[in-house]
Parts: structure tokens; C-alpha cells; sequence
């Protein structure tokens, strides 16, 4: 069975600044950086995009499939460049995981019965 300390562990050994991706995609940010034009350019893409995934996502919501999975990938997405969606991105994990807790709980309440 995974524990969730093992999760855990995986998540932080992913997210490690000294993954080659990392340091790739950190030359690549430290390049647009050094170009205004190109700067803009850049947040003005991920930003459309962002959003476009966003909204896609929730417009998928009602219909079954991953339509929070989209919306949460464009908050994603738009939480590379903005802090506001960062913020809202961390919220909504937040929320998930109370909800999550709740819905567990719930269940082995009704199974001991």
C-alpha cells in the first residue's frame, strides 16, 4: 500500500530545483527575463492560454469527465506567471483536501454502522 509519506517524499524529490528540467526551464525564464519585449510577450501567452484552459474546463465541469482536472491545470498554468492564481491555486488545494478529509471521515463513519 503507498503511504502518504511516500507520496510525499516523491512529490518533494520532483520538485527539487537541481532536476535537469528545472535548471533547463530556469536558463530558458532567466533569457526571457533579460528581454522586456519578449517578457511581455510571454505573459500575455501564458496568460491566454491560462485562461483558455480555465475556461475550458469549466465549461467541461457539467459534463462527465476531468473538467476541475482542466480547471485546475489552467490555474496551473496561469500560476506560473501570476500570483493571483498561485493564491487561488493553493486555495482551491486547500479546500480539496478539507473536502477530501470530510469525505473520508464520512465514509468510515457510514461503514461502521
Amino acid at each position: 500500500m503507498i503511504t502518504e509519506g511516500l507520496i510525499q517524499r516523491e512529490i518533494t524529490r520532483g520538485e527539487s530545483p537541481e532536476r535537469p528540467i528545472r535548471r533547463l526551464l530556469r536558463g530558458i525564464r532567466s533569457w526571457i527575463e533579460r528581454h522586456p519585449r519578449l517578457r511581455t510577450t510571454y505573459r500575455v501567452g501564458v496568460g491566454l492560454l491560462g485562461g483558455v484552459v480555465a475556461v475550458v474546463g469549466l465549461i467541461l465541469v457539467p459534463l462527465p469527465g476531468p473538467g476541475w482536472l482542466v480547471v485546475f491545470l489552467g490555474l496551473a498554468i496561469l500560476g506560473t506567471e501570476f500570483a493571483w492564481a498561485r493564491r487561488l491555486a493553493h486555495f482551491a488545494k486547500r479546500q480539496l483536501a478539507r473536502f477530501w478529509a470530510w469525505w473520508n471521515a464520512r465514509k468510515l463513519e457510514r461503514a461502521s454502522r
